[in-house]
Formats: structure tokens, sequence, C-alpha cells
């Protein structure tokens, strides 16, 4: 029997949006710079992602970071009203969802933030990122994220791998209890989703990136040659691993 599990890409430009609906994913994460954790994509590459996707009949595809800056969760009153703008602009060029977070100084769920960004968002999917990782009370957490509207959390169980939190997802499947979705991110390797989906997760999220093959030059204010590209192989290994087929 297969797990079933949905798999979703982290992807940072239309071609790995198109080579995740080519692997068969259930839906990508859009972002930039995910050296850095992610950070908001591009109007141009959202719509790009967005243009895929409606032509592949995927309009539930594309969910995408809303995330103003590197470092921690804790937003000011101008970083949240950035965050509506780009959740605002993400609604008209017609994504399906949004991943959002954001925390107080005691490293608690921001209420007020993550209500005012729900609201915004209206019938878009609400998916919680890791900053649930780092709140002392992931149970009481997920109570409340799932009181605010959000459908979804991302986590690792709070390990630095998700296959190191699996006894914490199991537990945060068991609370939820169907009332929102738990899945699995951070660190996912192929070989370790079936141990993932025993914990009774809905879904897995992992990057799928490997080096591009070919740089072209760049230079003293272009930064180094190298960068990543989506893997079409660990998107359709990720799939069948999802749904208990073995890869080869």
């Amino acid at each position: 029997m297969g797990t079933q599990l949905a798999v979703e890409i982290a992807v940072q430009d239309v071609a790995g949006a198109d080579i995740a609906l080519s692997g068969g994913a259930t839906r990508i994460e859009l972002c930039s710079a995910l050296v850095t954790g992610g950070l908001t994509p591009s109007l141009g590459t959202i719509e790009g992602a967005v243009a895929a996707a409606t032509g592949a009949g995927r309009d539930d595809f594309v969910h995408v970071l809303i995330r103003p800056r590197p470092g921690g969760f804790v937003y000011d009153n101008m970083e949240i009203a950035t965050m509506v703008r780009d959740i605002r602009a993400v609604k008209a060029v017609g994504a399906a969802g949004v991943v959002i977070g954001a925390l107080l100084e005691d490293r608690s769920i921001d209420v007020r933030a993550i209500r005012t960004l729900v609201e915004v968002a209206e019938d878009l999917t609400v998916t919680f990122h890791r900053a649930l990782d780092i709140v002392p009370d992931p149970l009481t957490a997920l109570d409340e994220v799932r009181a605010l509207g959000v459908e979804r959390v991302l986590t690792s169980g709070q390990a630095a791998a998700s296959i190191d939190g699996r006894d914490l997802l199991a537990q945060m499947v068991e609370h939820a209890a169907g009332g929102v979705q738990i899945m699995a991110g951070g660190g996912v390797a192929v070989d370790a989703i079936p141990a993932l989906a025993a914990t009774g997760i809905d879904a897995v999220h992992l990057s799928a990136k490997t080096v591009a093959a070919v740089q072209t030059p760049s230079g003293p204010g272009g930064g180094v040659a190298e960068y990543d590209v989506t893997s079409p192989d660990t998107v359709r290994a990720a799939v069948q691993a999802a749904r208990g087929v073995p890869f080869d």
C-alpha cells in the first residue's frame, strides 16, 4: 500500500516550477534565496510559475513564501505592511496560497500579525512555515495558528532534520486530529520519506536542489558563478517514495 503523501517542492524560479510539475509534485513553495531559508520571490517569477501551473491545469499548485528579509521572524509594523502588500500582489496574479510566519520576542506566535496576514489572504491557502520550529510550546502554537485560519504547518519537529524530529511530528499529528495539515520539512532525504510517512504526516517538503551543471561568468559585483537549480531526478524520486514506490 502506498503512503500517498503530498509532496511540496521548494523552488526558486520558473524552471523549477516546470520541473516540479513534470515530476508529479503536489505543489510548490515558490521563493528566492533558499540559501537564507527563502525570501519572497519577484512578481515576474510568481507570474511565470502561475502561468506554467495554469497551463498544466494546476490552479492549486503555486504557494508563495512571504518573508521580507533573512534573519529571525520578529517583524515590525513596516515589515508586516510589506508582507500585506506582497500577499495582495500574489493574489492578483493567481497564486493558490501563501506561506507565512511571525513571532514575538519570546518566540511565541505573533497572533496580531498572523491574524492580519490571514485576513488579507482571504481565500488563499495559508501555510505557517518553520518559525514553528523555535516556539517554546509547539502544540499550543499549533492550536493558535489553527484558530487563526492557518490550514497547514511546515515543521521539522523542532530538529535539524525532520527524520530526527519524528517523535514530535507524530505528537503534532495526533494533537491536530486533522484540523490542520502537518507537513514535514527540513533536511528531508528521499530515503527518509517512508519513515516520515509512518508518523501520520500529510505531506513532505524538500528543495530537491542541485548545483547547476553550467555556470556563466560572474564578476566582482555578481557573487560566485555557482548556483542551485531543481533536480528532476530528486523530484521524481521523492514523489515515488511518497507513493510507496521504490525509485530506480
